[in-house]
């Protein structure tokens, strides 16, 4: 057991070093490539200023969107259709009582961004953080009401450790915006010093992951994604080593290219790592979202891409009419603004989403997130998945008579955080 640990820990380590080398790396030796002054891409703190980006261009705005139209439109089709046939399904209990301390905690800390009481200036620039706590308990709250259960109450260590590692998880998307310089900050933090910068953005950066994460469990609780996405479109390609192998080349040229074309490679700010991360522990022999997708079970995609959706309509609602606020420069397709951000550019959700679960997926080693839905008759069927049942492995998942997944012994499972 301590051996299997030690293993599973390590190949935690060895991916983290792998993302972080060259999300950290590739950028900057193509700015170096291009000729550009590399200091101006260090520089501290990571605030990244407003620059002007190419115009708006109808023909490449349209192109975007057919092009996302042809990904979302037969998945929103498919969930339809499951809705219609299965409904959403039943509560299994009441909304508990720290669900609504959140929904207390939103009103007030919503009341307090978008207005200017004089004597609730001191806090006003820090909104954001107790507003998007009082947002985790809620839709915590709203899972536990449909399931019985939920991530804060059921692995707590793994929700605790979201926090400090989505922090780390979104300065990364800070650094790599510093290419592309896709969305500013504007207000009071163009004065903070380094330090109080760092600190001021650190603690609403830790709530990123609990908020998608537990957007994506509550969402899956709804019994039409299981009817829609248990037996989907298979991809069996993508468990194909040269496939992987081509993903990650693909993603290091293009990270690499970034800061030297970013007008035309800003998309792979959110494609590129979550392609990075998955081929290298494809490559490794490790269970991805990969397998799944080539199994064609999309439930656990779909949910997370759909919850980080959902953050981001709420991330851009609340940044409308905050004191301390960003703005976007998206080049060529920044039309159709629904807040501040442009229509196309909530496409860049989708993609964050499947990040987020699986970062969360390495966090819980061996025993990996549990999406449960709830059915018409109000029973629970787990859609997590364990190594040992996906495709190619010899060991089956059994399934029982109220369709509860039968667990490996704590001895098969490796690391895990409860």
């Amino acid at each position: 057991m301590m051996k299997e640990c030690k293993g599973v820990w390590r190949g935690m380590l060895g991916q983290a070093l792998v993302l972080i080398l060259m999300l950290l790396g590739l950028p900057i030796l193509g700015v170096w490539a291009a000729g550009l002054p590399v200091g101006d891409f260090l520089q501290f703190p990571p605030l990244t200023r407003a620059v002007e980006r190419g115009p708006f261009r109808p023909l490449v705005f349209g192109v975007m969107a057919l092009g996302i139209l042809a990904v979302v439109g037969p998945m929103g089709w498919s969930a339809w259709r499951g809705f219609r046939r299965v409904g959403g399904g039943v509560a299994v209990g009441r909304f508990p009582g720290w669900g609504w301390v959140g929904v207390a905690m939103m009103a007030g800390a919503w009341v307090l961004a978008w207005t200017r009481l004089p004597w609730a200036a001191p806090i006003q620039m820090h909104t954001f953080t107790p507003l998007w706590m009082a947002y985790i308990l809620l839709v915590n709250g709203l899972a536990y009401r449909r399931k019985g259960r939920c991530l804060m109450t059921h692995r707590p260590g793994l929700f605790l450790a979201l926090f400090p590692a989505s922090a780390v998880f979104w300065w990364f998307f800070e650094y790599l915006n510093r290419f592309v310089a896709n969305w500013h900050y504007t207000g009071p933090v163009q004065e903070m010093d380094p330090v109080a910068y760092v600190v001021f953005a650190t603690i609403p950066f830790a709530t990123v992951l609990p908020a998608v994460l537990g957007t994506a469990e509550w969402l899956s609780s709804y019994g039409g994604f299981d009817a829609a996405f248990r037996q989907w479109v298979r991809l069996p390609w993508l468990r194909r080593r040269g496939v992987l192998i081509a993903m990650l080349g693909a993603s290091a040229v293009g990270l690499a290219g970034i800061g030297w074309w970013p007008d035309l490679l800003f998309p792979l700010l959110w494609i590129a790592p979550l392609a990075i991360l998955l081929s290298v522990q494809g490559l490794r022999g490790e269970a991805t979202l990969l397998d799944e997708l080539a199994a064609g079970d999309w439930r656990r995609t779909v949910t997370a891409a759909l919850a980080a959706l959902l953050c981001g309509f709420c991330w851009e609602m609340w940044n409308m009419l905050s004191l301390a606020r960003w703005e976007y420069a998206v080049p060529y397709v920044h039309a159709l603004q629904i807040f501040e951000m442009p229509v196309l550019g909530y496409a860049g959700y989708l993609p964050f989403g499947l990040e987020c679960l699986a970062i969360g997926d390495v966090l819980a080693g061996r025993r990996r997130l549990e999406l449960g839905t709830v059915g018409r008759m109000g029973t629970e069927r787990e859609i997590g998945f364990d190594i040992d049942s996906l495709p190619g492995h010899k060991k089956p998942l059994a399934i029982g008579r109220d369709r509860r997944p039968t667990r490996a012994a704590p001895s098969e499972r490796g690391a895990a955080i409860p």
